[in-house]
């Protein structure tokens, strides 16, 4: 049986991730850190679909806790696909932006990243797929989310630079960079706001999770095999690179 692991993998995104990539056939350790109550839901789901998925609870910034995702047996047997999906996102306007937050959502997005990169890369099968969930804002910026910006530009380029370096080992990496999707981050939307957001989309609506989690199932198909160290916008046409 292929595993795929998935971070951040029981809410918002990353349970349509998971869920996508169950119904693909591999198994699912999926992490949280706040509630283990979502992710629970969705390993439940998994499991009765015929797939088999458990929950791991993982703080990504707390390096000992990224060590023991490593020990889990799941890790140890191989891992044919990881799914770089974790993040916070803390609304700050950029002129007021200091150094304490900026920290803490570096050390979430990115360093968290590398982490668990760090701890499970030895156990990557030969053809592994990673896939890197980044942000239209990691290439646009935002007034409201510099911080944010930052990390997923940072995530996005180490990521790239990853994918030229095991190329020729056969693995391949690739970014999703996802603009407006229906989850906790709008979920403070006015109805006005959110009427507003639709209309500067082109295609009239914002994006479901499960519009990325098709995405993420491509880019670790064997259909996408000449694909690696692409970023992948899926924002409905909200913004063109």
């Amino acid at each position: 049986m292929r595993t795929a692991l998935v971070t951040g993998g029981g809410r918002g995104i990353g349970a349509a991730i998971s869920k996508r990539l169950a119904k693909d056939g591999y198994r699912i350790l999926l992490t949280y850190c706040s509630s283990s109550k979502p992710a629970e839901m969705v390993v439940d789901e998994i499991r009765n679909s015929g797939i088999d998925a458990v929950a791991a609870n993982c703080d990504v910034t707390d390096a000992r806790e990224v060590s023991l995702l490593a020990t889990h047996p799941w890790v140890a047997a191989g891992i044919d696909v990881l799914v770089l999906n974790h993040g916070r996102y803390d609304r700050i306007d950029a002129k007021l932006l200091d150094i304490e937050h900026l920290r803490r959502t570096m050390s979430t997005n990115f360093e968290g990243a590398f982490l668990v990169w760090e701890a499970v890369k030895s156990q990557l099968s030969n053809d592994a797929r990673i896939c890197v969930i980044g942000s239209q804002l990691g290439t646009r910026g935002s007034s409201h989310g510099a911080d944010y910006s930052a990390s997923k530009a940072a995530l996005a380029t180490w990521a790239r630079s990853l994918a030229q370096s095991l190329a020729p080992e056969g693995k391949r990496v690739n970014i999703v960079a996802p603009g407006f999707v229906d989850t906790d981050i709008l979920a403070g939307d006015s109805s006005e706001k959110r009427a507003s957001r639709e209309q500067e989309v082109p295609l009239k609506r914002i994006g479901t999770p499960e519009d990325i989690a098709g995405t993420v199932s491509f880019l670790v198909s064997d259909e996408s095999d000449y694909i690696t160290g692409a970023v992948i916008h899926v924002n409905g046409g909200l913004y063109l690179p």
